[in-house]
């Protein structure tokens, strides 16, 4: 196997506010198999205005009568709860990572909480002072791409790039150079994962649009992989198998709780079953050498034919199409030798069905 796919339990909010629920949460992703599970770190005053209206989906799930704000603020995860699961996620063996949704947020994951990479969201892609501050924590990036056109994605790498680099001055005229020289482009293979995403939730299967990672990948030559929201465990998986090196995927304790995103959620039996088939296509996977792999030698000789007499072949009678034939076992001539064959004189005698030497 040449790689191993990372694959993101995202518990997000689905904590509901609760450490108690976030614990439990930890618990599931690991017990799943996953390598990280993610939350999300915000100040609700500091994402969205007093005015900010809910995405459509969160109305379905929410209802309308409260704004984006109001809900974000019951949704947020206490500081000093941070620290607690950072720990508890390190007894599990499992990594603890959360998005930063502000500036202040930011900070504090890196500073306080110390992880050791960070994701960015897809609807910060176009967050230019926000894009090169994570640059500037000189992390490894996650980057989701939902929304945005490959010309965004672009510019959004020159200000990594950019950041990186720590040059002085920020311009776009310096992004672009942090984007096109050789010591920019080495750091963001370094240290750069984009993932393909389609910002709907759920996503109908028409909108996956998967092979995007492709298009990432042939753009951009930066590993990639595959940010989901469709329902049930296909895409993940299908993903997987097109050569994604990150893989994420909501999750829940109960689809029933009340919240914006539990619905199309993945609960724990179902996300131990996509991290499992995953793992599957990791070992399936294998070399784009084709070869004949060791389990399958010893069944060569069964399975493939030789030449043998179709009739009874005096010794000097000419080989022809009338007393040749290729049967099982594989232990002889090869049948690929029958034109060779063909016209030659047999140097001994052969009943029906012995092979010829």
């Amino acid at each position: 196997m040449d790689r191993r796919i990372f694959v993101i339990a995202e518990a997000g909010v689905n904590h509901n506010g609760s450490l108690e629920t976030a614990m439990q949460l930890v618990d599931v992703a690991a017990a799943a198999g996953a390598d990280a599970v993610k939350f999300q770190t915000f100040k609700a005053e500091n994402l969205v205005t007093r005015k900010a209206v809910k995405a459509a989906y969160q109305i379905v799930n929410t209802g309308g009568e409260e704004s984006q704000l109001a809900m974000l603020q019951r949704l947020e995860l206490k500081h000093e709860f941070h620290f607690r699961l950072r720990d508890y996620c390190q007894s599990r063996n499992i990594q603890f990572l959360s998005t930063a949704f502000d500036f202040d947020s930011l900070g504090f994951l890196v500073e306080e909480v110390g992880v050791e990479q960070l994701k960015v969201p897809s609807g910060e892609i176009i967050n230019g002072p926000f894009l090169l501050a994570h640059a500037q924590t000189g992390k490894k990036l996650i980057v989701s791409t939902g929304m945005a056109t490959l010309g965004e994605v672009e510019a959004a790498l020159g200000v990594l790039a950019f950041g990186y680099l720590d040059w002085e001055q920020p311009s776009p005229a310096a992004f672009q150079r942090a984007y096109s020289c050789e010591q920019g482009q080495a750091l963001l293979k370094q240290k750069v994962t984009l993932l393909h995403c389609t910002t709907e939730y759920p996503t109908p299967m028409a909108h996956v649009n998967l092979r995007s990672m492709d298009g990432l990948q042939h753009a951009f030559g930066l590993p990639v992989g595959y940010s989901d929201h469709t329902e049930g465990l296909a895409v993940p998986i299908a993903a997987a198998a097109r050569g994604a090196t990150v893989i994420e995927k909501h999750f829940t304790l109960d689809k029933k709780q009340p919240g914006p995103d539990h619905k199309v959620s993945l609960e724990p039996d179902e996300l131990m079953q996509m991290v499992t088939a995953i793992r599957d296509v990791e070992q399936a996977l294998g070399s784009p050498c084709k070869r004949p792999q060791t389990v399958e030698l010893e069944n060569r000789d069964v399975a493939r034919k030789s030449l043998v007499a179709a009739t009874a072949i005096a010794a000097g009678e000419c080989f022809s199409v009338e007393n040749l034939a290729s049967k099982r076992p594989g232990t002889g001539l090869s049948p690929m030798e029958y034109w060779r064959l063909l016209g030659q004189t047999s140097h001994r005698a052969y009943q029906s069905d012995d092979l010829i030497e």
